[in-house]
């Protein structure tokens, strides 16, 4: 029996393949350095853990609301309300299993064949997935100012992505250009999902959330979790801030689904926003620190070109003076190099010319990493 056409539409994402790959040398014997996966490389902060697992002794191993539980949806309230500047209550967080079904939920509630979708490109790979799953038409953006912005809509658009602190360039988009969009999108009949997962992981100017601009509040979903700020990623603990209108889709799609969010890791989740936040500091100072170190000697090796990233934990250098393509130099890194990082073309057509590696790994082996591509380079490259 053949699959539904709509399986032929669906991606993957390309770090969990690359990272099978790492995985099969380092079985044969070789000594691999992983820079691929987006996980934070931090133990979660021990007040949670133990939160976990008193929340497992005390019995929270039951079915709970759809939306989740309420105690975490108020502190998710009153934690986006302080970050955000804006006012949202329980009432318009959704509690769901990880950030992706925040992407693909608010989609699968929006989206009809022939709508368009403004998405980075490069960007996160999901989004586009998801769109040309739905039968949605993708409309991908090189980068998010303004005037772009501009260009791409037209009066199919029901859905504009935008990512800041941004996955794979650690970009951060600039509060002006926030500003100057939401004055395009403000009156039209648009949807926002402001994927803000990086929230917390910046360096410079702090990321500004669409949604805290007069008139963007009731159009904008933001989505936000624990894996990365709080070291969760296994824990599959994410959560959407949205109006009203678009709560009672997402729990009914919940649902549908999932049913719920596993209740004790919703107690961790209240642990983590209400509980000290020193690990989460140490945390974004050593990432700072690597990012300084790694991208200054990424800017040493021939044929690269590092910019410093805002936020997130990823370098995305440019690597055309290498004279290689993307996937061709990500593949010899991988297999000459023992370095495992990411073609640029894993985040779209754009990300041609370009690498991501994940600085989620001790600063010692980012430097033993970095000191691979640079002998790699020097023997190989142009």
């Amino acid at each position: 029996m053949k699959l539904a056409e709509r399986m032929s539409r669906i991606a993957t994402e390309s770090a969990f393949e690359v990272l099978v790959r790492a995985r099969a040398l380092e079985a044969a014997g070789r000594d691999v350095i992983h820079l691929e996966i987006g996980e934070p490389d931090f133990a979660t902060p021990s007040h949670i853990v133990e939160a976990g697992q008193r929340a497992l002794a005390e019995g929270w191993t039951k079915y709970g609301p759809p939306q989740g539980l309420p105690e975490l949806r108020e502190a998710i309230a009153a934690d986006v309300s302080r970050s955000r500047g804006v006012r949202v209550g329980a009432e318009h967080v959704c509690v769901v299993p990880g950030g992706k079904p925040m992407i693909f939920f608010p989609m699968l509630a929006l989206l009809d064949a022939g709508d368009e979708v403004v998405y980075p490109n490069p960007g996160f790979p999901i989004y586009e997935s998801m769109i040309e799953f739905l039968g949605a038409t993708p409309v991908p953006m090189r980068s998010f100012d303004a005037e772009e912005l501009a260009r791409k809509l037209t009066a199919r658009t029901k859905l504009v992505i935008l990512n800041s602190p941004q996955n794979p360039t650690g970009g951060v988009i600039p509060a002006d250009d926030i500003r100057a969009m939401a004055d395009l999108l403000r009156e039209r009949d648009v949807m926002v999902l402001s994927d803000e997962i990086y929230s917390r992981i910046w360096f410079g100017e702090a990321p500004l959330s669409i949604a805290s601009l007069p008139g963007m509040l009731e159009k904008t979903i933001i989505l936000d979790g624990f894996s990365k700020t709080y070291a969760m990623t296994g824990w599959r603990l994410g959560y959407g801030v949205m109006p009203l209108r678009m709560v009672e889709a997402v729990n009914t799609l919940m649902v549908n689904s999932n049913s719920c969010t596993a209740a004790f890791t919703q107690r961790a989740g209240i642990a983590a926003l209400n509980g000290p936040q020193d690990d989460v500091v140490a945390m974004v100072g050593e990432f700072r620190r690597r990012r300084d170190a790694f991208c200054e000697a990424l800017n040493r090796v021939p044929g690269f070109r590092c910019p410093l990233p805002e936020g997130a934990f990823y370098a995305f250098p440019n690597i055309e003076g290498t004279g290689m393509k993307s996937k061709v130099l990500a593949d010899a890194l991988l297999e000459q190099a023992g370095v495992a990082s990411l073609s640029g073309t894993a985040f779209g057509e754009y990300g041609e010319g370009y690498l991501r590696f994940s600085m989620a790994n001790s600063f010692e082996n980012l430097m033993r990493a970095v000191q691979r591509i640079d002998e790699f380079a020097r023997l190989y490259c142009q």
